[in-house]
């Protein structure tokens, strides 16, 4: 994992590179920093949502979802969580990955990983698509419910 770049969004390719199996075809790499870490010494679950929110983020950029232009469309969540499976401390490094896993037709739900020496956190969210209104569910592009079926493995719900 020490040649890949930090912050910078790693594909499929990138991920298998770095040893990542599985169904992960998108992330970046970080460090933990002082800030993520509670008053038991280990990073606080908080942290973990936020690293997912940052792949989230870069993900549907990357994808062309949105650039958080006044007239794209609007992803909303509707819900979210997170669980730790084994503690993390101070300057390790690590690969917060994600994909969609299913689809329906204005909404779907992602899934992500937080990778250091092994699984260390899961979670996953569900996104609804709405007009730039706001209040208006849009229906997700039949290209993108193609990629994620063809990239991400997803599945419709």
């Amino acid at each position: 994992m020490t040649d890949l770049p930090y912050l910078t969004p790693l594909d499929a390719s990138d991920l298998r590179k770095a040893g990542v199996e599985g169904p992960w075809v998108f992330g970046y790499r970080d460090r933990v920093r002082f800030s993520e870490i509670d008053a038991l010494n280990h990073v606080n679950n908080t942290a973990y949502l936020r690293w997912f929110e940052i792949a989230r983020v870069r993900y549907f950029v990357a994808w062309g979802m949105t650039q958080y232009a006044p007239n794209d469309p609007q992803l909303v969540m509707k819900s979210q969580s997170a669980g730790s499976h084994a503690p993390m401390f101070l300057d390790e490094d690590y690969l917060i990955v994600c994909r969609t896993r299913s689809f329906r037709n204005t909404s779907f739900l992602m899934e992500y990983g937080c990778i250091s020496n092994g699984l260390r956190a899961t979670g996953d969210a569900v996104l609804v698509m709405l007009e730039p209104d706001g209040k208006t569910k849009r229906a997700l592009p039949d290209s993108l419910k193609h990629r994620f079926v063809e990239v991400d493995r997803a599945t419709p719900a």
